[in-house]
């Protein structure tokens, strides 16, 4: 008997070389679109990140804002307060000029009498 020698058919190798392709380029194919979803996933976790970052900072303008106007509200008060005790201060030292005027008419009319005594 002789040994039988197999018989290997060629396209049986090739056949098995393109299963493996084949496999090759499914799993690529797999790993693009897991690839492609973290992708998405990590663009839309930066674009809410910047979002809020946006949202904080328009909510601190506006609280800046709200302070800024308080305080211009609060110095607007203080203002009026001021200049309600400055005419009322400059009203108070009319009437003093006014009062040390006639204490100094009254004055010069007693001298005027008392100089008018002495010589009489």
């Amino acid at each position: 008997m002789a040994p039988t020698l197999k018989e290997t058919d060629p396209l049986d190798h090739l056949e098995e070389r393109i299963q493996k392709a084949v496999a090759l380029v499914h799993r690529l194919r797999e790993e693009k679109d897991a690839a492609a979803k973290a992708a998405a996933a990590e663009k839309e976790a930066i674009a809410k990140a910047v979002a809020d970052e946006k949202e904080e900072a328009a909510m601190a303008a506006a609280i800046e804002m709200e302070n800024a106007q308080k305080i211009t509200d609060a110095l607007r008060v203080d203002l009026e307060e001021a200049k309600n005790s400055s005419a009322k201060l400059a009203a108070e030292l009319e009437a003093m000029r006014e009062e040390r005027q006639q204490v100094r008419s009254r004055l010069e009319k007693l001298l005027g009498h008392i100089d008018q005594m002495g010589t009489a």
